[in-house]
C-alpha cells in the first residue's frame, strides 16, 4: 500500500532547504489539502491559493514563494489544478511557473488571474506551453501583458494542440493581437473556449469584430466566445450574425457591455430564427430597449428551440418588452434561464414574471429576480444569480461553483477545469 505524501510537511522541509521563510497562507492551504487524501487519487485536486480569500489571514504569494511551492508540487501527481489568482507574482514568478509547466505532466488548470505578470513573463509561459502536453485551461485574466504579450499566445495557438480554454480578458490586448488570434483560430482545432474581454481598441471601424466573424465561418471547434467590452455596434453585430449562419459549433456567445441597440438586435432576432446551435446568449449591459426585446421574444416564441439561457439585464427595457419576453417562455419550453434585473419594472412586468415563477415554468434558481407583494402590488427583488457571477471572485461562504450563480457552467458549454 502506497504512502500518501504529506504536502504540508514537504512544504516546511522545502522552506528550510531553500532558506525561504514560510508563507502561513500557503502552509494553511496545503494542510487543508492533506485532509482530502481519499479523493485526490481518483479525481485530483485544485490548490486554491487565491490572494483575495477573506476567510483566513492571507499573506499573498510572491515570486520568492513560487520555487518552494513548485518543489512540493513536482512530486504531487494528484494536484491537477493550481489557483494563484489575486497574488503579486511578477515576471520573475512567471519564469518559475514556466519551468514548472515544461516539467509537469499532471497540471490541467492554471489560474494566474490579476497578478503583475507583464510581457516578458507571458513570453516565458507561452514558450513553456509549446512543450507542455497536459494543460487544458489557462487564465491570464487581468495581467497587463499588452499587445506584444498577447502575440506570444498567438504562437501557442499555432502549435499547441492540447489547450482547450484560454482566458486573455482584461489583458490590454490591441487590434493587432485580436486580428492575429482570429487568423490562427480559423485553423486551430483544439481551442473550445476563448475569452477576449476588454481589449484596448482605438478605432471605430470594428475591424477586429469583422476578423472574428470571418474566423467563425471556418472554425469548427470553438464552443464558447466572450467579446465583452469590444465597443461593438451595428456594423459589427451584422457581420457577426452573418458568420453565425455558417457556424455550427458555437454554443455560448457573450456580447455583454457593448453598444448594441434596439436596431442591432434585429440581426440577432433573425439569426435566432434559423440558428440551431446557440444555447447561451449574454446581452447584459447593452441598450436593446423594448423594441429589441420584442425582436428577441418573437424569434424565441415562434422559431427558436435551442437557446436555453438569455441575459438582458440592464438594457433599459420597460414593461412591454419584459412582458413579451415572459410570454415567449410560455410557448418556448427550451428557454429555461433568463436574467432581467436592472431594467424598468412596472406592475405588468412584475406580475408576468411572478406568474412564471409561481406556475413553475421559471425555476427560482434560473433567474435573477424574486417576486414579493406589498399592499397588493407585485414587486421584484434582485437575486445573486447569473451566467457567470463568480468570474472575478468566489463567495466567502456557500457553494463556490453554485449552479444558480454560474448557470453557464450548469448548462455545460465548456467545463470550468
Amino acid at each position: 500500500m502506497s504512502v500518501l505524501p504529506d504536502l504540508h510537511q514537504q512544504y516546511l522541509e522545502a522552506c528550510q532547504n531553500l532558506s525561504q521563510p514560510e508563507n502561513p497562507f500557503v502552509a494553511h492551504v496545503l494542510q487543508e489539502a492533506d485532509k482530502g487524501v481519499n479523493v485526490r487519487w481518483t479525481k485530483g485536486i485544485t490548490l486554491k491559493i487565491a490572494g483575495n480569500n477573506r476567510l483566513v489571514p492571507v499573506q499573498r504569494v510572491t515570486d520568492e514563494d513560487v520555487p518552494v511551492l513548485i518543489s512540493v508540487l513536482c512530486r504531487a501527481v494528484f494536484v491537477t489544478g493550481l489557483d494563484l489568482r489575486y497574488n503579486v507574482l511578477t515576471d520573475v514568478g512567471a519564469k518559475h511557473m514556466a519551468t514548472f509547466l515544461q516539467e509537469n505532466s499532471t497540471l490541467r488548470y492554471l489560474n494566474l488571474m490579476f497578478n503583475d505578470i507583464g510581457t516578458s513573463g507571458s513570453e516565458l509561459i507561452a514558450n513553456a506551453l509549446r512543450r507542455n502536453e497536459t494543460l487544458l485551461y489557462l487564465r491570464m485574466t487581468g495581467n497587463k501583458i499588452g499587445n506584444k504579450g498577447g502575440m506570444y499566445f498567438v504562437s501557442v495557438l499555432q502549435n499547441n494542440c492540447i489547450l482547450e480554454k484560454l482566458d486573455l480578458g482584461d489583458c490590454d490586448l490591441g487590434t493587432q493581437c485580436l486580428i492575429a488570434i482570429a487568423t490562427v483560430l480559423a485553423q486551430n482545432k483544439s481551442v473550445r473556449a476563448i475569452n477576449l474581454n476588454r481589449p484596448l481598441l482605438y478605432s471605430q471601424e470594428e475591424e477586429t469584430t469583422v476578423c472574428l466573424a470571418l474566423m467563425l465561418k471556418t472554425n469548427s471547434s470553438l464552443v464558447e466566445l466572450h467579446l465583452c467590452k469590444h465597443e461593438m455596434k451595428t456594423f459589427g453585430v451584422e457581420r457577426l450574425c452573418e458568420a453565425l449562419y455558417e457556424n455550427c459549433t458555437l454554443r455560448y456567445l457573450d456580447l455583454s457591455c457593448n453598444k448594441i441597440t434596439r436596431d442591432d438586435v434585429k440581426f440577432l432576432g433573425e439569426l435566432l430564427k434559423q440558428n440551431r446551435t446557440l444555447e447561451i446568449l449574454d446581452l447584459n449591459s447593452n441598450r436593446i430597449e423594448d423594441d429589441g426585446a420584442l425582436y428577441l421574444s418573437e424569434a424565441l416564441a415562434l422559431h427558436n428551440r435551442t437557446l436555453r439561457a438569455l441575459s438582458v439585464a440592464s438594457n433599459n427595457i420597460s414593461g412591454n418588452g419584459l412582458v413579451a419576453l415572459s410570454q415567449s417562455m410560455k410557448t418556448n419550453m427550451e428557454l429555461s434561464y433568463i436574467y432581467i434585473w436592472g431594467n424598468n419594472f412596472d406592475e405588468a412586468a412584475c406580475r408576468a414574471f411572478s406568474e412564471l415563477i409561481q406556475t413553475g415554468r421559471l425555476k427560482p434558481n434560473c433567474t435573477d429576480v424574486e417576486p414579493y407583494e406589498v399592499d397588493g402590488c407585485m414587486h421584484l427583488a434582485e437575486l445573486s444569480h447569473g451566467l457567470k457571477k463568480h468570474y472575478y471572485w468566489t463567495p466567502s461562504y456557500g457553494e463556490v461553483n453554485s449552479k444558480a450563480a454560474n448557470a453557464s457552467l450548469a448548462i455545460g458549454a465548456v467545463s470550468e477545469h
